[in-house]
Order: structure tokens, then sequence, then C-alpha cells
């Protein structure tokens, strides 16, 4: 059942891109300063429901109704970069300020001061002056994170945040997410990875664009369910 405290709330969505539907009748909640995961297999509609939520993708019925009308946050999934573009780290991390301070616009004391902890959270200080193209793939997701957290914004989006990274680099990625939660963000991230999804505190089980299951991870991701998401035929004991 729909708390009245809920961030948001998803009510009879469908969407297409082009002519082909990706989100059938979807109806779903998400609880505020919580992580809910999106979990499901590939091309069950999970990235297309972050872009939906991120207004990157326009319902073609029903709708999506946020409990504040902020700016949110989102994190795609990472991507190659230039090794000539001439952003630095820093610069990246500060462009999360421009939703605050309008794109180009000097920083405040405030503003630097945002960047810098989002740079120390993520553990890329001692990296903050090189250019975003020669980083790693581990780290040049953390600077996108940081991006997303320097926003300060009431909603954050990820998109497999953490998808191919080393051990190191996911735990900083979760301690900060925690941190952000500590400060009342409500935060939903999609994933493939049941161990991820079974740690959130409300998830969301897709399958062919359409809702499966809804609740907490324990409750929506059993044995059955989760076949039922993959296709994977289940056996009669």
């Amino acid at each position: 059942m729909k708390p009245d405290t809920a961030a948001l709330t998803i009510d009879g969505v469908h969407a297409h891109y082009g002519h082909r539907e990706v989100l059938r009748g979807v109806t779903a909640w998400v609880p505020h300063a919580q992580v809910t995961v999106i979990a499901g297999a590939n091309g069950a509609g999970k990235s297309s429901l972050l872009n939906l939520v991120a207004g990157v993708l326009s319902p073609t019925a029903g709708s999506v109704t946020r409990r504040d009308s902020g700016r949110v946050a989102y994190v795609t999934q990472q991507s190659e970069v230039s090794r000539s573009l001439p952003v630095t780290v820093r610069a990246t991390v500060a462009m999360g300020r421009w939703a605050h301070r309008g794109a180009w616009r000097r920083l405040t004391t405030k503003d630097r001061q945002v960047v810098e902890e989002c740079l120390t959270r993520l553990d890329i200080t001692s990296i903050a002056d090189r250019l975003i193209g020669t980083l790693s793939g581990g780290q040049r997701q953390r600077a996108l994170v940081a991006q997303g957290l320097a926003q300060q914004s009431g909603l954050l989006l990820l998109d497999e945040p953490a998808s191919g990274l080393d051990l190191h680099a996911r735990k900083l990625i979760d301690e900060a997410l925690h941190a952000a939660l500590a400060e009342g963000t409500t935060i939903m991230r999609v994933t493939h990875d049941l161990t991820v999804a079974g740690k959130a505190d409300h998830c969301l089980l897709l399958r062919d664009g359409g809702l499966v299951a809804e609740g907490p991870p324990q409750a929506v991701l059993t044995s059955r369910q989760v076949a039922d998401a993959w296709g994977i035929p289940v056996r009669s004991a």
C-alpha cells in the first residue's frame, strides 16, 4: 500500500521509443529518503523507467507525480570520454552545482565546499586536476556519481552506477549513497545485481516493460518471481 509520504507515484504509465512500447501500464510508488531498486533482466524496461522519472522519456499514457518539484539528479551508465576533452575531474563535479548557480556562473564559497566534499566522499581528490577522459572506468564513474551528489537534489537517479567496477569503487559509491540518504535524499537505482537489490529498502521488479512485483526485496525477490522476471522455467517439486 502506498503511504502518504511517498516521494514519487507512477500511475498506469505506458511509454514508447518510436513504435516500440518499452513500459506497459506500470503503477508503483517510491518511498521518501530510502533506496528503491529497479531490477530485472536486460530489456525489462529498467532504464526506460528511470528515463521516464528523469523526464528524458515522456509517457504516452499515465502519469508520474513527485512529492516535490525540485530538479532531479541523474547519473547515467558510464560511457567512453575523449582523452582530449578539456574538462578536469573537479570541473566535472562542479557542473553539478549548475542546477543551483546556472551554467558557467562563478561558484560561491558554498558551491566549492560542496564540490570538495563530494570529491572526498568518492576518494577522487588526488585526481581532481586530471582530465576526465584520462581516467579509468571506475574513476570516471566515481566522478559522475560525485557530480550527481553535488546537485544536492531531493531525488537521485542512478543507472547501474557500480556495474563492472572493482570492490573498492563499489564500496565508495555505496558509502556516498548512504551519506546522501542520511541527508534526506530519495534514491532510485537500476541494477541487475540481485545482491545489490536485496540490500535496498524497496524493489520494483520488471519484465518486458511491466511490473512483476513491488515491495520489500525479501518479498519481491523470491525464487519464483525472479525466475518469472528472467524468463527461467521453474520445475515443479
